[in-house]
């Protein structure tokens, strides 16, 4: 039986993905210069600055979760710019941002206190490197009575936005779920038991949370998942290649220099670097599944 179109495609970035050792640049433990954790890291090209990269993650400071935005050239080497969440409005986590298709950036992430999404509109690059905020939105939970967090950004744009996230279903555990935002005022959202399926399949009985994705490869569009196969064990956190042409999911056999064997929060970007095609991936490594100097935020491309 023939398989799916899609097949081929998936194979090749699936191979990517697992080796890290023979990437063309890979960092462990991945911190800023002004020594921030650039834990969960989501970075894009700046279409305003040319040869520059930006990332949005988060870091512990005196028991508090922030976000933090930063710059880059190589990839390698992070110059962090401000804090954009976690100082005067509670603890946050998890941030994800893309390029507004109207110009601009939005900017998402996991907001305390009532665990909960927050998304915000910068209009230029001068105002998001200054923290200036045109317009913001907390999305009410309709899902979970517990949390719902973990955003990505699908698309995006000063007037809408689709949104991926988790939902605590039952308060029990993550399951996946989509949703719009319209004119930074109205949001409505779903569970996607499709996309938790395709990670059932192989066994996870825990958390399905933080994903990436459209990354469109070869002409097909694929993203990362994590999957935790038992409840509250952090080293069983693993990442799955998601096939948005067959809804289906492969698991990965992600290959580092030390040997780690858990990995969470991935993010997967399709970009280029000095003129060359690369294709992005950052993992969080726990360091229950950590090999040595490797627990921590991983960043890696490989040119393609």
């Amino acid at each position: 039986m023939a398989g799916a179109p899609s097949d081929v495609a998936r194979g090749k970035l699936r191979a990517l993905i697992n080796n890290v050792k023979g990437a063309t640049m890979r960092r462990y433990a991945a911190r800023d210069n002004a020594g921030h954790t650039l834990d969960c890291i989501k970075i894009i090209a700046n279409p305003y600055v040319s040869g520059q990269f930006i990332g949005v993650s988060h870091a512990v400071f005196n028991g508090v979760l922030k976000v933090n935005l930063a710059v880059s050239t190589d990839l390698v080497n992070w110059t962090w710019v401000r804090e954009l969440a976690g100082s005067n409005n509670g603890q946050a986590s998890q941030p994800t941002i893309a390029v507004a298709s109207d110009g601009g950036f939005v900017v998402a992430w996991e907001q305390e206190p009532n665990n909960h999404i927050k998304v915000v509109y910068f209009s230029n690059w001068t105002n998001l490197q200054a923290g200036v905020v045109a317009k913001s939105y907390d999305c009410p939970r309709t899902l979970s009575t517990c949390a719902e967090g973990t955003p990505n950004l699908y698309s995006a744009s000063s007037t809408r936005c689709d949104i991926g996230h988790h939902f605590y279903s039952n308060c029990t555990v993550d399951r996946e779920a989509r949703g719009t935002l319209t004119n930074f005022s109205s949001w409505t959202t779903s569970a996607q038991s499709n996309v938790d399926n395709a990670m059932l399949y192989w066994g996870v009985k825990g958390n399905i949370g933080d994903r990436d994705g459209y990354t469109n490869y070869l002409g097909y569009n694929f993203g990362l998942i994590e999957g935790q196969y038992t409840a509250n064990d952090w080293s069983s956190w693993r990442v799955f290649l998601y096939d948005y042409q067959t809804g289906n999911a492969d698991t990965t056999t992600i290959k580092t220099d030390g040997g780690s064997t858990a990995f969470a929060n991935p993010t997967i970007t399709k970009t280029q670097l000095n003129g060359q095609n690369i294709m992005l991936v950052t993992l969080f490594i726990p360091s229950e599944g950590a090999a040595a100097g490797e627990a921590g935020e991983l960043i890696y491309y490989s040119k393609y």
